[in-house]
Order: C-alpha cells, then structure tokens, then sequence
C-alpha cells in the first residue's frame, strides 16, 4: 500500500490553527481500507472514532523478585504451600540465642585457674537466654497482629490460641524434665511467660515500653524480698510430679526464685512485643534498635560497674555480708548467684551479673538483644543469603533446643566440650535446612501451632460459621 493511500481524505481539511467558516459543515469522507481507490461516507461520531487513537492500560509489570538478603522472605507454611511471610533478621537472631544457649551448656564457663571467664560466657552467659526471651515477645506481637493488633472476634481467637500455645510449652518443658537434664530448661518458664503477656497484646508500643520498665525496676524488689518470705529455689528443673506434690514451692520458683523467674522475665517479653509493634522492616528502625540497645547495655551494665569500682559496692555488700569474701562478691557479677543473691541488703541489686535478675542485670540483657536484633535485622538485608542455616534454625527453635536437652543427658559432653558443641551445631544447621526446605516448620512447632490454631476457632468461630 502506497504512502498515499493511506492518509485520510477529509474535504473541508483545515491545516492545525484555523477555525473552520460559519454555516454547515461538508459532508466528510475516509478511507475505509476496502479499496485502494474507494472512499465510503462516514458519520462525524465514526470520523472522530476513527481518528482517534485507542489508549489501552498497559499489562502489569510482575513485582520484580526479591533480592537475595531481603528482610522478609515466604517460607513454606506448615502444609507445605509457600504462603507465609517472615522477617529474615528475626530468625537469624533467634538462631544466633540458640547457637548460645547451646555454648553456655556445653562450654567451660572459666577459662583459667584464676577463675577468668571464657570469651563464651562472657558473650552468651545469661545474654543468649535474654535475647531468647526478647524474640519471644516479637513473636507473640507476629502472633497477635504484629503492627496492626487484631481487634474483636479475631483478638480473643488469638488470645485462646496463646493459651493453648503456653499450654503445650510448659507441658514440653515439664515432660522434658523427667530427664536427669544438665542444665537449666527454660521452656517451662516459657510457657508461664506466654501465659502471663496474654493482657499485654492488647497494649500499645508506648504501655509495652512502660510495663518493660517497671517489670525491670520493680520485679527485682519483689524477688529479692520473697526469698525471705517463699520457699527457696530447690528443684533445678522441676517436673510434673513436684508441681504436684510441691505446687507453693514450684510455682515460686516459676515466678520469682528460679533461674529465669517470669515476673523479673516479663521486662524481656514486654520488650519484645513493643519491638514486634514496630516496622523492623525500615532501615531508621534497625539502626535505632542498635544505637538505643547499645546505650541502654551500656547504661545497664555501666552504672554496676561503676558503683563496684568507685563507690565501694563491695565493702559495702562484704560489710552486710561478713561471710562472704570479696571473691564471692566478683564470682556473682562475672558468674551470676548460687543460686540466689543473698538478702542481707537491699544493695545486693545494684549488681548486673548473669542471672542476678536485677535491674541493672535486666536492662543490660534486654540492651544487648536490642542490639543484637538491630544488627541482624541489618546484615540480613545485605548478606541474607549467607544466614540461611542460621535462619533456618532461628525458624525451629523448639525442636532443635529439646533436642539439644535430650542430648545432654545421655552424652557427657566435659571431656571434649568444643567437639560436641560444633557437632550440635553443624547437625543442626544441616537437619534444620533440609526439613524447612522440604517441609516447612519443625515438628513441634508444626504441632503446637497447628493444636493453637484448631483451639482458637472451635472456641471463637468466625462469624461466617457460627
């Protein structure tokens, strides 16, 4: 077809800028394309939709694919279908408080005669259980909502589903400590945590940051003054047969005498609820968490040191204390009570060693794990890639820290401590990566979650249901 034969023809054509003369218009013709040379009478409405162009939406452009070490990533859901969503830093954080757990358990705390702590203890010892106990707080707020908390029928479905949840977690526990356990089992302390923030989902980030801090500050006042008052911290992991037999003293020891008391724990789970309201997705957050975290650490531990080193804490605590020498004094900030502090003075708290449950000791974990958490968040986003294994034990703690229990009781791990540690550790990472690639959430993670959820509808149906 010639360049001329397919312009249009329109008589009474005006060149662009002139307005055609007053009176009736010509009649107009177009070239319909139906012949070279033949020209059909057209309507002025079919002129007009002739000539102009039809504008159509361009398709949609697919999202493009997230990069490697992005901060969220889908993960298979407990039946296998890649639907759910998680924050890549938060597991990777949770893997890393359980490669510390694992090392306060199975690594010498001292490194000398002299009695100097390892690099370990010092790193993980009282620390690594703290940023555990943060990170479950982030996940009860992913639980409930995360930054928009569920409201109404959806509210009290989660609220029945932590029930359960803390059910199953303390019924693990105390099923787990019918072994002759080596070390001390934090799930049953978990599972009364869960219970406990049960209120705490309905709070906003500014009352969870509030009841943080008086948890911290008040619950060590009321710790310290029971010990004179409850019975002492005597079952190292108490079972189902002491709570029966010994409720007062078991439940005592739960809330405030034991290694990792609830009341004094609560600081933690209210922190991370706070944090789990939050966007830690957003880079300004992240870098927050770690600036704030190292100035709240810094505040925590800074001012016990510095009442020990220069305002004569220890004469002091020795003074009340004349049994004690100034090598018990150091032995509990380096490596935390046996198993309590003593309540000769109110002074006692002003120490922040592992698992002394003080306040300066409860701001300094919970300033750690903030910084800990921070920087996760962070590298996760640029090296996430490389946290795979770590991320995938962070997703299936559960599993793998009852296994860890399980082994220590039936291998001795004194005589060859870093062996059997790298050997947890790379079994781990292995068993952890394989399953969540080939089906998703741990074991019993797959059932407690799954037992919640099934719990949570029968009680609270949806309306479409009821």
């Amino acid at each position: 077809m010639s360049e001329q034969s397919a312009k249009v023809v329109v008589e009474g054509y005006l060149p662009p800028g002139h307005r055609p003369a007053p009176g009736p218009r010509p009649e107009r013709q177009v070239w319909t394309g139906e012949g070279q040379d033949r020209a059909e009478p057209v309507t002025e409405n079919e002129l007009w939709t002739a000539q102009t162009p039809i504008i159509t939406a361009p398709a949609p452009t697919p999202a493009p694919a997230p990069r490697q070490g992005a901060a969220i990533r889908n993960v298979p859901s407990a039946d296998g279908r890649r639907t759910s969503r998680r924050i890549v830093g938060v597991d990777v954080a949770r893997g890393f408080a359980l490669l510390g757990m694992v090392a306060v358990h199975t690594l010498p705390a001292t490194a000398d005669a002299a009695g100097n702590p390892t690099w370990t203890w010092s790193l993980f010892g009282g620390n690594a259980a703290a940023l555990f106990a943060v990170l479950a707080g982030v996940s009860l707020a992913f639980l409930t909502g995360g930054r928009n908390p569920r409201r109404g029928r959806d509210a009290a479905r989660s609220r029945v589903s932590l029930v359960v949840r803390a059910m199953l977690l303390f019924g693990v526990g105390l099923s787990l400590n019918f072994l002759a356990i080596p070390a001390y089992n934090i799930l049953i302390y978990y599972g009364l945590m869960f219970l406990l923030a049960i209120p705490f989902t309905m709070l906003s980030v500014r009352w969870l940051l509030v009841s943080a801090v008086t948890f911290a500050v008040g619950s060590p006042f009321l710790m310290q003054w029971s010990l004179d008052h409850i019975p002492a911290h005597v079952h190292a992991n108490p079972d189902a047969l002491d709570l029966v037999t010994e409720p007062t003293t078991v439940l005592a020891e739960l809330f405030l005498t034991g290694t990792y008391p609830a009341l004094p724990w609560m600081a933690f789970i209210c922190l991370g609820m706070a944090l789990g309201r939050m966007p830690l997705t957003r880079d300004r957050i992240q870098v927050l968490l770690v600036v704030i975290g190292a100035v709240v650490a810094a505040v925590g531990k800074g001012i016990s040191l510095l009442m020990l080193y220069r305002f004569d804490l220890e004469y002091a605590l020795i003074e009340a204390t004349p049994w004690l020498t100034s090598e018990d004094v150091w032995t509990a900030q380096v490596y935390g009570p046996d198993p309590q502090l003593p309540t000769t003075t109110w002074q006692w708290l002003l120490l922040s060693g592992p698992h002394t449950n003080t306040p300066f000791a409860l701001i300094g974990a919970a300033g750690l794990a903030m910084v800990a958490l921070g920087a996760f968040l962070i590298a996760s986003r640029a090296i996430g890639r490389w946290f795979t294994p770590l991320a995938a034990m962070g997703a299936m703690t559960l599993t793998l820290y009852a296994a860890h229990l399980v082994f220590l009781t039936f291998v001795d791990v004194s005589p060859m401590p870093w062996f059997w540690y790298l050997v947890q550790v790379a079994v781990a990472a292995l068993v952890a990566t394989a399953w969540q690639q080939a089906l998703g959430s741990g074991p019993l993670e797959r059932v407690v979650t799954r037992a919640s959820k099934a719990a949570g509808l029968a009680v609270v149906r949806k309306p479409e249901d009821s």
